[in-house]
């Protein structure tokens, strides 16, 4: 369900409000992702937002290739909680 977690400029600075950003599975749903968000970390999941990233195109060669569409999810945990394996890769 969770693939890994967001590390950009934007998603650390909303980590100090209680938002975290992931990239999950094309087809998971927002119950699902709160499920595996809480179950993983031990945290109160408030809200999720989803959306769908399209992949950008990319040369390889005279070849004109396309990354693949991907889903990111920024879940927002109640106040005063906050994920401390965030930063481990291979969660």
């Amino acid at each position: 369900m969770l693939l890994r977690p967001v590390i950009t400029e934007r998603s650390m600075t909303e980590t100090g409000s209680g938002r975290y950003t992931f990239e999950v599975a094309k087809d998971a749903t927002k119950q699902e992702i709160a499920a595996a968000v809480a179950e993983a970390f031990k945290v109160d999941v408030v809200d999720v937002n989803t959306m769908t990233v399209r992949g950008k195109e990319r040369r390889l060669g005279r070849r004109i290739g396309r990354r693949p569409d991907w889903k990111k999810a920024i879940v927002t945990i109640a106040q005063g909680q906050k994920i401390e394996r965030y930063f481990v890769e291979g969660v």
